[in-house]
């Protein structure tokens, strides 16, 4: 490491320090959710292939939760694939599911996060359907954040599937047609959600420079606070972190109102 690399690391410290400090812990977001967006374009700019700009995303997420944790953050959620992702050439695809549910099997061995699966399994092969559920289920009793990894979602799809089990569950109950439509409702839909149960995110995040949302949780977040960063995801540090808490703590949050 170079000289002027060195005084840059040590003035990123001394402002990273200077910024935690600053930050009122009761009025940070319970719930951060990421997406982990520029890991290609990342990689395209060294002259490297995909997979190891997926990588080298992947490298980055446990030291993010880290941060996550240093800050009292709760819940996080992690959209690592979607469903439109599955549409990309399919050797790109295999490697980067096999580097998502090795990364999900690390985070699982580490043994402090607890995990839970967001999205559509059968968009994987059976092996990884049956890894990821195996690292997930290992969390089980694990007491640090929660942590929900996005594998296969789609805000749509989500959605649709929740309306699908809600008339299932009312048409297992005997109700007629009219009756079912007439039970309809905000709460009946969000209890079939992915995240039923979950608070909604306060904050989200997206890396890249990137200026919208794609699908990321749609229903979920239509009160949440958004915070766009120019870094690509595998280049994202705490300092941008940080500022991200710092925006929203400074944010009056109205929800609607």
């Amino acid at each position: 490491m170079s000289v002027k690399d060195s005084i840059k690391d040590i003035l990123y410290s001394v402002y990273e320090q200077r910024v935690s400090h600053s930050l009122e812990r009761n009025r940070l977001p319970r719930h951060v959710g990421v997406i982990l967006d520029g890991n290609r374009r990342w990689a395209k700019t060294i002259g490297a292939s995909a997979a190891h700009g997926h990588r080298k995303g992947a490298d980055k997420i446990s030291e993010f939760l880290s941060w996550c944790d240093e800050a009292g953050i709760e819940l996080v959620t992690l959209w690592l694939l979607s469903t439109e992702n599955m549409k990309r050439d399919a050797k790109e695809i295999d490697d980067l599911v096999e580097i998502i549910v090795s990364t999900v099997e690390s985070l699982a061995h580490v043994g402090h996060w607890r995990l839970h699966h967001v999205g559509d399994l059968k968009v994987l092969s059976e092996e990884h359907q049956e890894r990821l559920v195996t690292a997930i289920e290992s969390t089980t009793d694990s007491n640090g954040a929660l942590v929900n990894v996005a594998v296969g979602y789609g805000g749509r799809s989500e959605i649709t599937e929740a309306v699908r089990e809600f008339i299932l569950t009312k048409v297992e109950e005997g109700l007629e047609p009219e009756q079912i439509a007439a039970a309809v409702s905000d709460e009946e839909i969000e209890a079939h959600l992915y995240t039923r149960g979950q608070p909604d995110p306060d904050l989200v995040i997206r890396t890249s420079g990137e200026q919208r949302l794609s699908g990321f949780m749609p229903w979920q977040t239509v009160h949440s606070e958004y915070y766009f960063c120019e870094a690509y995801w595998p280049d994202f540090r705490r300092t941008d972190f940080l500022r991200a808490l710092r925006d929203y703590e400074a944010r009056d949050r109205r929800r609607g109102k």
